[in-house]
This record gives structure tokens, sequence and C-alpha cells, in this order.
């Protein structure tokens, strides 16, 4: 039975970590995650869209500059001239700049010319070919209907907020993401140590079959005990096949997560911290409501709401419009003459005037203000639905830290008692007091223990990941910080 002890020895040494070409910290990881990420990287072009839609919103206060080329020829009939035929021709050649304003007001400035050939003199020129030109101002005011800064930079103003949501939802999206990284780290370091156990368990297993062969075979032991041996060494074989197999598939997921390169094989570093994490669930509470992306992003919406509703409540008003102009005119038979005329000043033309319009029953724009206002009202509620449901969350992912540091003595216990027992179970064998069979049945035992330390420890790490998700802080507890000109450099880049 000294075999039996040698591997005694070597079960209870513990996991050996295997060397791989790629070194790996928590840190690194994350770093990796947040800079080559595919899935975070699309989230970036969201915002960045939405500062295209922004600065095209802004658009709404771009001048407008307009030329205008046209010629008119016109022969006509008239009963009281001496030829039952006239002409008349015009050439104009006008230019203008209008304005958007923030009180809702357009204005405009205005350059016209025209040459007028007529077939006879005008009656109100009294010349047959002139010139005649205006430079004007025009300003169209609402005065109820879409007076005001609301109204008009409405577009704006909704560009802008809908930017902060996908800002928010980036954010999201990147705790969410090193959140992720953190789980599946710390599974592939519990895969990993998974598979040595099985490894030892497995070479334990034969070692056994092999003791066992020679002892029948000197007539110590019948020869159902090989086949015993034998079942044992074939199921933990393919327990080795599938944690192999397990293993590679967490590589995949990790290569994959942080966009290693194919073929790389991550070495972890950093184990899981056994260290008690104190919490109190009131101020844990307290940073969720503060921290979590998702809460921002509802509150902005609820803004965005009430401004629509604020506009479309402005839209119910009559549409008072005030139209006012003041131009300079000019008149000449020459071009320079009617300029001459035009820039004195003696010849000024202006007019003021009102406008009202209002459909009767107003039925559109009334419904339009009452279904802004239920979307408020819904909004407030998805709110306050969101602030019950991460104090819900908060709250679990508190208990699960404290239920998972009690886990962690609990496995650690239990391992301490599977391996007193295989020492145990060793010595019956050695006097003959226990059959191979159950020893290969107290070290899977052992072997099932340490699964379950591994896997309470790694849980416990997860449930702490899951608290600083929970609570919006893990990108401080990782120091990772999304600036906003992060997502604007995609939009700045392009021509």
């Amino acid at each position: 039975m000294r075999v039996l002890l040698i591997i005694l020895v070597v079960c209870l040494s513990g996991a050996v970590a295997q060397a791989a070409p790629l070194r790996l910290t928590i840190a690194d990881a994350i770093g990796r995650a947040v800079e080559k990420n595919l899935d975070l990287g699309i989230e970036r072009y969201n915002p960045a869209q939405q500062e295209a839609e922004y600065q095209k919103s802004r658009g709404v206060y771009d001048p407008t500059l307009t030329f205008q080329l046209e010629y008119n020829d016109t022969t006509s009939y008239a009963a009281y001239l001496a030829s039952s035929r006239y002409w008349d021709r015009t050439t104009q050649l006008n230019a203008a700049v209008s304005q958007l304003l923030p009180s809702g007001a357009t204005a405009s400035v205005g350059f016209e010319n025209a040459y007028n050939t007529a077939g006879q003199a005008s009656s109100m020129s009294g010349l047959a070919n002139y010139w005649q030109s205006n430079l004007g101002i025009t300003l169209n005011q609402p005065l109820l209907k879409n007076f005001g800064r609301e109204p008009t930079e409405l577009t704006i103003d909704t560009a802008r907020l809908a930017k902060e949501v996908s800002l928010e939802q980036l954010q999201a999206k990147l705790i969410s993401t090193v959140a992720q990284v953190r789980d599946e780290y710390y599974k592939l370091y519990s895969l990993r140590e998974a598979l040595e156990v099985r490894r030892i368990s497995l070479e334990l297993a034969r070692r056994i079959l092999s003791e066992t062969q020679a002892r029948v075979k000197a007539g110590v032991l019948p020869a159902m005990e090989v086949l015993n041996a034998e079942f044992g060494v074939a199921g933990r074989e393919k327990d080795l096949i599938d944690a192999e197999r397990a293993v590679r598939d967490q590589v995949d997921v990790l290569v994959r997560l942080l966009q290693l390169d194919p073929g790389s094989e991550p070495e972890i570093v950093d184990m899981p911290g056994k260290a008690r994490y104190v919490v109190t669930e009131a101020q844990e509470i307290k940073r969720a409501l503060a921290n979590r992306p998702e809460l921002r992003s509802l509150k902005s919406n609820l803004s965005l709401l009430e401004l629509q509703t604020r506009v479309a409540e402005n839209k119910t008003l009559p549409d008072l419009l005030l139209s006012a102009s003041a131009a300079t005119t000019g008149l000449g038979n020459t071009y320079p003459k009617d300029m001459d005329r035009l820039s004195s000043g003696n010849y000024p033309a202006w007019g003021v005037g009102l406008a009202l319009s209002y459909p009767l029953g107003n039925r559109a724009a009334e419904n339009e203000y009452r279904k802004n206002r239920l979307k408020v009202e819904q909004a407030a509620l998805q709110l306050r639905n969101q602030e019950e449901q991460i104090n819900t969350e908060v709250r679990a992912a508190v208990r699960a830290v404290e239920a998972n540091y009690k886990q962690l003595e609990v496995t650690d216990r239990g391992r301490a008692f599977a391996e007193e027992r295989l020492r145990a179970w060793v010595r019956k064998a050695e006097v003959g007091l226990a059959t191979t069979k159950d020893v290969l049945d107290v070290e899977n035992d052992l072997a099932t223990a340490k699964d379950n330390q591994i896997k309470a420890l790694v849980a416990y790490a997860g449930a702490i990941t899951q608290l600083w998700k929970a609570t919006g802080q893990i990108l401080e507890k990782e120091q990772i910080s999304l600036k906003v000109p992060d997502p604007d450099l995609l939009y700045k880049r392009l021509p």
C-alpha cells in the first residue's frame, strides 16, 4: 500500500498551473475588452450617429441664400389702345438671404432687380424701357402658435436628448461587458482548476489499477477488483475529456470577448479573492440610484417627453402671424440712375400686418397634446418601476455576496473532511478492510469537494461582480471611464 500513500500525497497537493504563452491579469483582460470588444465597438456607433443627427438638427439655423433669374415675355390685347396688341418683356435677377430666429421668426434680406421693356410707356413710370430695383427686409413672427425657443428648437433638443440616451446605453453596455469579462475570466480559472483535479484523479485511478493488477496477480485480491479499477479509470478518462472540452470552449469565449489572436492560450494570473466584502444594503441602493445608466436614460427620455408635451400644448393655440417689411426702391431708364434713387432712400416702402388662423374644433392638435401627456405619465411610471427593480436587484445582490461568502467556509471544511476521509480509507485498504472500489469512490468524493471549493470561490467573485453591476460602480472599481469625445471621434474622423 506504499503506492497508495504516494498517490494520496499527489492527490492532496492541489492543482498545478500550466504555463501558457499569454499572461492576462484581470485588468489586462478588462482593458483589452474595452478597447477591442466587437459588441462594444458596435454600440459606440450609436452615439456617433446621434451626434450627426444633432449637428443636422442645428441646421435649422443655417441661413438660406437664394438666387433667382427669370425672363417673362407677354403679348396681350387692350381695347383702349390704338393698336389692339401690346407686349411687355421683363428680366429679373434677385438675391435673398433668410434666417430662422430663436423666437420662431423668419427674417430675410432681399435685393430685387428688374429690367422692363414695353410696347409703350408704362402708365406708372412714364418709361417704355426702365430698371426697377428693391432692397428690403421682411420679418414674419408667430405671436401665439410656434412662438418661442422651445417650438423652434424642438428638433435640436430632441436630438440632444437622444444622444444623451445613446451615451447612457453605451455606458450600460460597457458595464455589462466589464462584468462579463470578470465572469468569463474567473470561469476559465475554475475550469482549468477542475481540469487539473480530473488529471490528478485519473492519475490516481491508473495507479490504483496498476497496484490492483499486481495484487490480483499475487493472489491477494480477487480478479473482479481489476474490473472495478478499470471502470474507475474509464470513468475518469471520460471526465477528463469533458473537462478539456469545457476549457477549450471557454478559451474560445474569452478569445472572442477580448478579440485575442486566434490560437491564443490566455493564462489566468489573478485568482478570485477570499477576503470578506463588507456591504450595507441602504448604502448600496443609494449608490445604484445615483449611478445606474438605465435610470439616467429614463430621466432623459422623461425630459424629452415633457418638452414635447409643452410644444404640443403650444400647437393648440391660434396661429397669429405678424408680418413686417421695409424697403427702399429705385427706378430709372438706366441702371446707374436706378441705383442712385435706390441708395438715396427717398423712395421708401414699408408695411405691417397680422394674420390669424385657427382650425375649428382643433381636434388634431388637442389630441396630440393629450397623447403626449399620457406618454409623460407612462414614462414617470417606467422610471418608478425601474427604481423599484433596481432596489430589488441590489438587495438580492447584497444577499448573494453574504451567502456566497458563507459557502466558502462550507466548501473549505468539505474539502478538509474529504481529504481526511480518503486518508482513513487508504489505511483501511492497507489492512484489507476496504476494496478498490471503496477507495475510488472516496477519492471521487474528494474530487467533488475540490470542485465545490473552486466553484464557491468563483461564485463569490461573481456575486461581487453582480453587486458592482447592480450598483453601477463596476467601472469605478475597475478604473474604467467613458469619455464623451470617445464615440464622437467616430463622427469627427469622417470627412
